[in-house]
């Protein structure tokens, strides 16, 4: 395995900055009297999500909590919060790109920042603006660093609130405008995508219902694409918009339900299997998920329907994923079994008129199909299944196997991020491959995770078929993760 000697010397301080910024901050929770605990917001993937503002610092026990909420004024109706992610990643590749070549191996760093700052003025305003570096040393395998790993400086998030009260019922309704993070459901489409190292932001409008246990969203945005050494830019994305909505149904509200219209219209052509042009795409989905009871077994099924043009060409396309889990509740360590199939269309024909091709939009793939993001849900049939344990209360182990195969066989296989990962030729199988994934998670305390795992994907006939005579190799992908957060 090659291993890089030459470091950024800002990717070396960010390191540094990293670990020290994570043994200050831990130190004093350690320390802390936990005779009387103490129930503090959970910290979520979207930081504007979490709710400080009936915290009170006098109450807590934590290093941090003096930053969670100041109070601008003596009645408490404004207050201003902080808080920070700070994490560090190291990745090593053995035969990326499924290549043999020694310049298929490389093992790099990479580490990020997020600040932000949260202004409340009563509770009818609100202010939120956030931050964010990232790193990532020389990373020698083909792409170098690529967008998913640097951004030196940029904004992630910044918007201004406008809340609407209705009555005493909590009812609310949200106008946002600004450059925000989205998130949706599952995330299988919509996702800030936070494992990568640079997250997506989006700027535009968006309004938010807050009405009897439902949430609904309405939003018409322009994606920002990272621009590693410059200001991302709103301009250079495509438009994208839709209406979200999500809650529960049934008896005892046990059914949850998300219903969804997604619409994009990319600013310049796109290709999908020879078709060519402006892609104005419309996506309608649901899902529905929960438990059988007290059983041990929940669900997740979902499905979407894409229609539109791209150029001359009309849209027609589908996805459908599914999970079965069964939990042991009574016994120790929690052990979970799962499965689950997912299957997304591709195009039969090249050229004809007739996109079949599934558009993932932006989704957070690495929950789903691999955790090596290779595959992109696209042209792609996923049986997977797994299993999951709990040793210790803070201590995860997960074990997930994928089988992937193509839906259609005139269409290509696609990563993670969209792109066409091997091209078609006539004749090629649809066996893609296998991966096998191994997770260990440690929660140290409520702000500091470790996280680590080895991937292996099993190389299939396809690659072996449209290699045009070179040998394919299997990819082993070995990471370790420290995340801290206040």
């Amino acid at each position: 395995m090659k291993r890089n000697n030459h470091r950024n010397p800002a990717t070396t301080l960010t390191t540094t900055l990293l670990l020290g910024a994570i043994g200050i901050g831990t130190a004093p929770s350690l320390a802390q009297d936990e005779s009387a605990p103490v129930v503090y917001p959970k910290f979520l993937t979207l930081r504007f999500e979490e709710d400080w503002s009936k915290f009170d610092p006098a109450n807590g026990n934590d290093y941090w909590d003096d930053l969670k909420h100041h109070n601008l004024n003596n009645d408490g109706t404004n207050w201003v919060g902080m808080g920070a992610e700070l994490r560090f990643r190291s990745e090593s590749w053995q035969s990326f790109g499924f290549s043999p070549a020694a310049t298929a191996n490389d093992s790099f760093n990479l580490g990020r920042v997020l600040l932000y700052t949260d202004w409340n003025f009563g509770e009818n305003f609100r202010i939120f603006i956030e931050g964010e570096s990232a790193f990532a040393s020389d990373r020698d395998l083909p792409g170098g660093r690529r967008g998913l790993d640097v951004d030196e400086l940029d904004l992630h998030n910044a918007f201004a609130d406008i809340v609407f009260h209705f009555g005493d019922s909590g009812d609310k309704m949200t106008l946002r405008l600004g450059r925000q993070g989205l998130l949706f459901g599952k995330q299988r489409l919509v996702s800030s995508f936070p494992w990568a190292n640079t997250q997506r932001s989006w700027d535009g409008g968006r309004v938010i219902f807050n009405i009897n246990d439902w949430r609904i969203d309405g939003f018409y945005t322009r994606y920002t694409p990272v621009a590693k050494y410059k200001f991302n830019d709103w301009r250079l994305g495509p438009d994208f918009w839709g209406i979200y909505a999500t809650g529960k149904i049934g008896e005892d509200n046990s059914i949850g339900v998300d219903l969804y219209y997604l619409g994009l219209e990319t600013d310049g052509a796109v290709t999908f299997n020879g078709s060519t042009g402006i892609e104005e795409r419309h996506t309608v989905g649901g899902r529905l998920f929960g438990n059988f009871g007290d059983s041990g077994f929940s669900y997740d099924l979902e499905g979407a329907y894409q229609f539109g043009d791209v150029g001359a060409s009309s849209i027609n396309a589908y996805m459908f994923a599914s999970q079965l889990k069964y939990t042991f509740k009574d016994t120790d360590w929690k052990p979970s079994i799962y499965v689950g199939y997912d299957i997304s269309s591709g195009d039969d024909t090249a050229g004809d008129n007739d996109v079949e091709t599934f558009n993932q939009l932006f989704p957070l793939g690495h929950a789903f199909n691999g955790f090596m993001d290779l595959i992109g849900r696209q042209n792609i049939q996923d049986l997977s299944a797994g299993f999951s344990f709990k040793p210790h209360r803070k201590f995860l182990v997960k074990l997930d196997y994928h089988v992937f195969t193509r839906t259609s066989d005139a269409d290509s296989v696609y990563n993670a991020g969209g792109g066409i990962l091997r091209a078609t030729t006539a004749g090629a199988s649809d066996d893609v491959g296998q991966e096998i994934d191994l997770t260990l998670k440690y929660l140290v305390d409520r702000h500091l995770t470790l996280q680590g795992g080895y991937s292996h994907f099993f190389t299939g006939d396809y690659f072996t078929d449209t290699s045009g005579g070179t040998a394919d190799e299997d990819i082993d992908w070995f990471y370790f993760q420290a995340t801290y957060k206040f």
